[in-house]
């Protein structure tokens, strides 16, 4: 179902998490390129915002806030006479949704380009099926593939992250008070949406005093409020706490984008930060615990020259039943070893060592 119909009015539907968000940009990119005209837009969350805004293919920035003026029934139909009064002729709802999906509809956008499922797809003018959950190929990827229904063909997968201002600012501080520079830190993310894929504390624990015996390096821990006890949990394992700066909790989206920007090396479980780390440029080890379909390395992995990933053991991923239950698996089948190997030999091919 192609189409080569000129449109001059784009709205990109995102509002989804940070990996989402990320992944979308080469889309984004595509999309500007192929509609040089176009006014293109985007709607996000406020979670996300900062991820697309300084991103120089986006006109305009929407804000659904479920939370505040869009909570409720009265707020859907505001943000669908906000979405009408755009005069949009395109939407393309990457975030499969009702909410999307009905609020679209409502707005009176002509064509409707999403997946179609029992997320009232039908709604959809051009409804495409969605094969996302068989995990065959990358997200970044099936993102370019819904743009092939408007006659976009593109194979560049180069992800944007701005850097925010008042971010900038308070990375400089932030380095100033703890006489730390570029390159001279990594950082460790041991959080994650699910708990399933996340390492093991006493791995990371472990990780941290090998690592601190052998580079002259400080450790920067991050992650959002609700991965602090996971990080005290850390801290208390380590013999190397001394060496570690915790920012669990205490950064913005942003602030985590201008410290990957400077930081050697991000180590983290399956989630958002990797793929900003990729975005800015920063050298990444994702951890992936587990292997089923539509939430596996192949699908989610971070992209780039500088991103690398370590699975489970084959027969070792973690599986869970249809309740979410664990009934197989075992956490720790990434070895701090492997860790350890491949840190050196990121480091190596940067040519950084400063080993004690």
């Amino acid at each position: 179902m192609k189409t080569h119909k000129t449109f001059n009015n784009i709205l990109i539907v995102r509002t989804d998490r940070i990996g989402d968000v990320v992944l979308s940009t080469p889309a984004i990119k595509a999309i500007s390129q192929s509609y040089p005209g176009a006014r293109i837009s985007v709607l996000v969350t406020p979670a996300t915002f900062d991820l697309v805004n300084g991103n120089p293919y986006v006109d305009e920035i929407l804000i659904d806030d479920r939370q505040g003026r869009h909570k409720d029934l009265f707020g859907f139909l505001l943000l669908a006479r906000e979405i009408r009064l755009k005069q949009f002729d395109l939407v393309i709802i990457f975030h499969t949704k009702r909410r999307y999906n009905l609020v679209c509809y409502t707005a009176g956008v002509p064509y409707r380009l999403g997946y179609k499922n029992n997320k009232l797809g039908s709604l959809l003018t051009h409804p495409l099926k969605d094969i996302r959950p068989l995990g065959e190929k990358h997200e970044a990827i099936y993102c370019m593939d819904v743009l092939k229904a408007i006659g976009v063909e593109n194979d560049e997968l180069d992800l944007f992250v701005p850097l925010q201002k008042e971010a900038e600012g308070w990375m400089l501080n932030w380095m100033d008070e703890n006489n730390v520079k570029t390159n001279e830190f990594i950082v460790i993310h041991p959080g994650a949406s699910d708990p399933t894929k996340c390492w093991p504390t006493e791995n990371f624990a472990s990780f941290i005093d090998r690592f601190a015996e052998r580079y002259s390096l400080k450790i920067v821990l991050i992650g959002t409020p609700q991965t602090m006890p996971v990080a005290a949990e850390i801290l208390h394992k380590t013999r190397r706490s001394s060496e570690v700066l915790n920012l669990t909790g205490k950064t913005s989206l942003a602030q985590m984008a201008s410290l990957l920007r400077r930081s050697r090396l991000l180590i983290s479980n399956d989630s958002g930060p990797v793929h900003v780390a990729a975005g800015v440029g920063c050298s990444v080890i994702s951890l992936f615990l587990r292997n089923q379909p539509g939430i596996n390395a192949e699908r989610w992995k971070p992209l780039g020259p500088k991103s690398f990933i370590l699975s489970n053991k084959q027969g070792e991923e973690i599986k869970l039943d249809t309740k979410g239950k664990v009934i197989a698996g075992k956490p720790g089948s990434i070895s701090v070893d492997s860790v350890l190997e491949l840190t050196e030999q990121i480091f190596q091919k940067n040519n950084q060592y400063e080993i004690f």
